[in-house]
């Protein structure tokens, strides 16, 4: 009795916490887009040179891969011209295809908030305009790339603000950015901001609700490059990203999985997560995700402490990150133990 007594005044507390009253922002709830792309219905009644398109609700991305192989280029260039969305967002299909697809997808949308996006040079990997926008961005030649890594963000990550003006080296796109220079340049990061996140640090953010959907959708991006013969991927998952990546992690290829500010993985043990990646976790010393109470009750927390020794991850050096978004951080011990984790030389 004493110890469930304990479980529940921990959980209160929890839940106390992330109402507010420790002085955490209050999140509004989001509805997760889940779900085939905008433009769907327009795709499966069209065919190509009477072939039927892969249905993206139900085609594996080794399916979509074989499909596109099997068209002529006349064929491929057409169906991103009537298709945009569809092709940009669809796992398997030729990367250059979904580049330009969703170049195109971008200008459509006529939105001065996402005109950046469609900028000379850009690599999106996908992009989605519904609900606050999800956004998939490469940085380097993720065709060629030796070694292929994954930002995996938490809240307030969307489409709308991918391109905001942050500190340097935070959020996606500049986590990626700073671990690409790291890494150099036989490696592409992929800056994936492709599920609805939390808004702030509320009720949203306690509960999994939001990484489960999400956790479907990087299970089959990773199936994705697997399909277009990249390199097994090593995830960076900041924050409530590692809540998904601990829900995905028995479904992905991964062959590391790090952890960074985490508030749990929705599970006791590393052992418990069921994947064959390497798990690594990281936590400076100022980050004010130590304050969380890692327990789960009721749906409302994401469990054991990933950084903790009795978790059984392999530890990241990060005594010298400030803060919550600070180990991307170029001279930090962390970014430079990233590099090395996502080149492969740490064995």
């Amino acid at each position: 009795m004493r110890r469930f007594g304990r479980t529940l005044t921990t959980a209160a507390l929890a839940v106390a916490v992330v109402g507010g009253s420790a002085g955490w922002a209050s999140g509004d709830s989001q509805r997760a887009v889940t779900g085939p792309p905008p433009g769907t219905a327009a795709w499966r009644a069209d065919t190509a040179s009477g072939r039927p398109l892969p249905d993206p609700a139900d085609a594996s991305p080794q399916d979509v891969a074989r499909f596109f192989a099997a068209l002529d280029d006349a064929e491929r260039r057409e169906l991103v011209r009537e298709h945009p969305l569809v092709v940009g967002n669809l796992d398997g299909a030729p990367v250059t295809l979904r580049y330009e697809a969703n170049r195109l997808a971008v200008l459509a949308t006529g939105e001065a908030r996402y005109a950046s996006l469609a900028s000379p040079g850009r690599q999106l990997l996908a992009f989605d305009p519904r609900g606050r926008g999800q956004v998939v961005e490469v940085f380097g030649d993720l065709g060629r790339a030796a070694h292929v890594s994954v930002i995996v963000p938490g809240s307030d990550s969307d489409a709308t603000t991918y391109d905001a003006k942050r500190a340097p080296n935070t959020g996606p796109a500049g986590m990626a950015r700073s671990l690409r220079a790291a890494a150099g340049a036989d490696t592409a990061v992929v800056a994936w901001t492709g599920y609805t996140t939390p808004v702030g640090v509320g009720l949203d953010a306690a509960s999994g609700r939001l990484a489960e959907a999400g956790a479907e959708r990087l299970a089959r991006f990773t199936e994705g490059l697997d399909a277009i013969g990249a390199p097994d991927p090593v995830l960076f998952c900041h924050s409530y990203g590692s809540v998904v990546a601990g829900l995905a992690a028995g479904r992905t290829d991964a062959g590391d999985i790090v952890v960074f500010g985490s508030p749990g993985m929705r599970a006791d043990t590393a052992a418990d997560l069921h994947t064959r990646a390497r798990v690594w976790a990281a936590r400076g010393p100022s980050d004010w995700i130590g304050d969380v109470p890692n327990v789960e009750f009721a749906g409302i927390g994401h469990g054991a402490d990933p950084a903790s020794a009795a978790f059984g991850a392999r530890t990241v050096p990060a005594g010298d990150v400030h803060g919550h978004n600070g180990y991307l951080v170029p001279g930090t011990q962390s970014l430079a133990a990233f590099a090395a984790i996502a080149k492969g030389e740490v064995r």
